[in-house]
């Protein structure tokens, strides 16, 4: 119990200081970089470290991966298994022993967060929660929890949250109607998506080529256009040319080159 004590006491004591006290100012550029800025450098991705050169590069936003653990760690990781270890079933610390390839642990949650409000105030930290491969109650279990640790350590300013899971999303509208959502899996018109509280979209930019009405609704609807994994020129290029609020690449240097011509 002392011990428990000392640490809720500890994490207090470094998120007054880390949460940011002033206006944030996020960078006017759309470059959100995808699972951080990783691949010029050859990070790992989802890496503290690929957040914080997303930072340096003041990409206005840097998205990440939410999943779960069996004991109710919320971790940082794309896949649904780290090491072939799968992690709704494994024990964090049996997954933390594994490091990364830049030699760092596998980030919590918290730890990601609270590095992603340090000395920022031009990246968004766009959160995607990763569905439940349990069941759809405990996705809504995972989203309520991620929302919890958010306001917990005071990021809410900072976080967009998005998922392929609708529910999800939803459910995070109830906690809070004033949450930034934006939907992922591309089958869901933007009228639907603004009459049930979701602030954006972020389809692969594929749907849009198919459906490019969805664009002009989207902007009648005042939704955040955004478009994932956009990599290639000619498709960063079409959609600067539509007006999109936000892009997610991997190739975030080579997409703010482009914007600054």
């Amino acid at each position: 119990m002392i011990r428990f004590v000392l640490t809720c006491c500890i994490a207090l004591f470094f998120t007054a200081f880390i949460t940011p006290d002033k206006k944030m100012d996020f960078s006017d550029n759309v470059v959100i970089a995808h699972r951080g800025a990783w691949k010029k450098n050859s990070l790992p991705e989802n890496s503290i470290a690929s957040l914080k050169q997303a930072i340096a590069l003041k990409c206005t936003g840097s998205e990440f991966d939410v999943r779960m653990t069996v004991d109710d760690s919320l971790i940082i990781n794309h896949d649904a298994h780290f090491q072939n270890l799968p992690i709704e079933e494994t024990r964090y610390a049996d997954l933390e022993v594994h490091k990364l390839s830049n030699g760092e642990k596998l980030p919590t949650l918290r730890e990601y967060l609270l590095a992603g409000m340090k000395n920022n105030t031009s990246t968004r930290l766009i959160c995607e929660i990763k569905p439940s491969e349990t069941s759809p109650e405990r996705g809504q279990e995972i989203a309520e929890k991620v929302y919890r640790l958010v306001e917990e350590v005071g990021a809410s300013k900072m976080v967009v949250y998005i998922s392929f899971d609708y529910e999800m999303l939803k459910r995070l509208i109830d906690l809070d109607p004033t949450v930034r959502t934006q939907y992922l899996r591309g089958d869901v018109a933007p009228d639907r998506l603004k009459a049930d509280g979701m602030t954006g979209l972020d389809y692969h930019y594929s749907v849009f080529k198919k459906q490019p009405e969805w664009i002009d609704e989207a902007k009648r609807n005042h939704l955040v256009l955004n478009a994932w994994t956009v990599d290639k020129v000619d498709d960063m290029k079409w959609l600067l040319d539509k007006g999109f609020d936000q892009i997610t690449t991997n190739e975030p240097e080579l997409l703010l080159k482009i914007t600054e011509k």
